[in-house]
């Protein structure tokens, strides 16, 4: 083509394109309407909605196939471990029994919710254990020993926790030190620091009706505590899905009709007013489980709802692509260390409550395994970029009740708890790696 040509061709469209324009402007042309070949812009997957119980039967097929199970699996699993020991024992689904399962999730639970932050970015910590250990044996010696005002005591061990957690962040994300290798040496040095800190008697008893013992050991017993926790909780539910479905209406993009958000916020009621009966018929609403709940709501929204927690999930995807798009790794990296390290400390002052004491066992044993597990049982996924501080909640409710539904049945010894536990470990890696393998196929990932 000459250069008369091409100037020609190009002046015909520059014509054409004013033309449009001015249809458009006049109201002749729909400013948003495709050209009659173009291909459509809106991925028909998000038009499910408008497609009736057909299109959300169809959506849930194609997740099945494409390997999007989220928390099905777990969930799943929880009814019929419930209802096996139920059936088994009697008594597994007696409010005492529930409302005793509530309080022993929280320690261990609120650890698994700062690693779900780690988990997410594809990295481990394997110092949480040691590190909610110190926490609770720095916070007693404060307390007991140097007549600190138990509250400060308090807030000086979780700063300290959190200052670890920065602290192996900053190696492992500036300097290059593997995170393993980090928090593995984080492991074994602040397990050292622990025992040097509870010096010779190696166990303190928690003040009597102390900040600590307070934790495991308030129960809200007026009904009115209960039902009011799980009317704001609903209400809260309700009005993220309105200001979710207006932003969406605000951009033109597919959302949910009123009768789905009705009928999802009815299941939600359901099951937060079951359970607020449930812990009315006992002891009434204990402090530990308000504040572990607290937690991951505002963990979920952090992730779901923030910049920054868009941010930990690029980093976890595609760390290298995350740098290019402006993301500051390192920084990122460090913050999530330190929310696991400042977790990790909050859990082991809870474990102190429960347990009575702050001594040089607490932290170790199968604790640090058990909060991994949880993190990984609820749906975070080991490789990155995939799960939600609900995990948390759902993995450690699994573990705990498989705990004690063995001791009910008069299983006491460990082996059982340990054998059951890792193959239930086992069967949520296996399903994860799967998940990733048939989505990858499926164009997913």
């Amino acid at each position: 083509m000459s250069d008369i040509q091409k100037t020609a061709a190009s002046a015909e469209t520059t014509d054409a394109q004013k033309t449009i324009g001015a249809q458009k402007t006049a109201g002749l042309v729909d400013a948003e309407a495709p050209a009659a070949d173009a291909i459509p812009a809106v991925d028909p997957r998000l038009l499910v909605r408008e497609q009736g119980f057909a299109g959300y039967l169809g959506e849930f097929k194609r997740k099945i196939k494409g390997g999007e199970l989220g928390s099905i699996p777990v969930v799943l699993g929880l009814i019929v471990i419930w209802a096996i020991f139920e059936a088994t024992t009697g008594r597994f689904l007696d409010p005492a029994n529930l409302s005793n399962i509530a309080q022993y999730i929280v320690g261990p639970g609120l650890i698994a919710t700062g690693i779900v932050f780690v988990l997410l970015l594809g990295e481990i910590d394997l110092s949480v254990g040691s590190v909610a250990g110190l926490t609770a044996a720095l916070t007693s010696v404060l307390a007991i020993k140097q007549d600190v005002n138990e509250a400060l005591a308090v807030l000086i061990g979780l700063l300290a926790a959190a200052a670890i957690g920065a602290l192996h962040g900053f190696f492992f994300a500036k300097i290059g030190v593997p995170a393993f290798v980090v928090t593995l040496a984080g492991f074994l040095g602040w397990s050292g620091l622990q025992l040097s800190v509870l010096g010779n008697t190696l166990s303190l008893n928690n003040i009597s009706d102390g900040v600590i013992y307070s934790l495991n050991n308030t129960y809200f017993d007026d009904i009115a505590a209960a039902y009011g926790l799980a009317t704001v909780c609903v209400v809260a539910y309700a009005l993220a899905q309105l200001a979710d479905r207006r932003r969406r209406q605000a951009v033109d993009l597919p959302h949910r009709p009123l009768s789905e958000l009705s009928l999802r916020t009815g299941a939600v009621a359901a099951l937060a007013f079951t359970a607020a009966y449930v812990l009315n018929q006992s002891r009434g609403l204990p402090l530990g489980l308000t504040i572990f709940l607290g937690t991951v709501m505002l963990a979920s929204f952090v992730l779901r709802r923030t910049r920054y927690g868009r941010k930990v999930f690029a980093v976890g995807g595609n760390a290298e692509a995350a740098r290019r798009a402006g993301i500051s790794v390192v920084g990122v990296r460090i913050s999530v260390f330190t929310i696991s390290g400042f977790l990790g400390g909050l859990g082991g002052l809870f474990i102190a409550s429960q347990a009575g004491v702050a001594d040089s066992n607490l932290g170790g044993g199968n604790m640090l395994m058990i909060a991994i597990a949880a993190a990984v049982i609820g749906g975070t996924s080991l490789f990155g970029g995939r799960g939600t501080p609900w995990s948390a909640l759902l993995g450690i409710l699994v573990i705990q009740s498989i705990m004690t539904g063995l001791y009910m049945q008069g299983s006491s010894s460990q082996a059982a708890q340990y054998m059951i536990t890792g193959a239930v470990l086992l069967a949520a890696v296996v399903l994860d790696s799967v998940s990733r393998r048939t989505q990858k196929s499926a164009g997913r990932t």
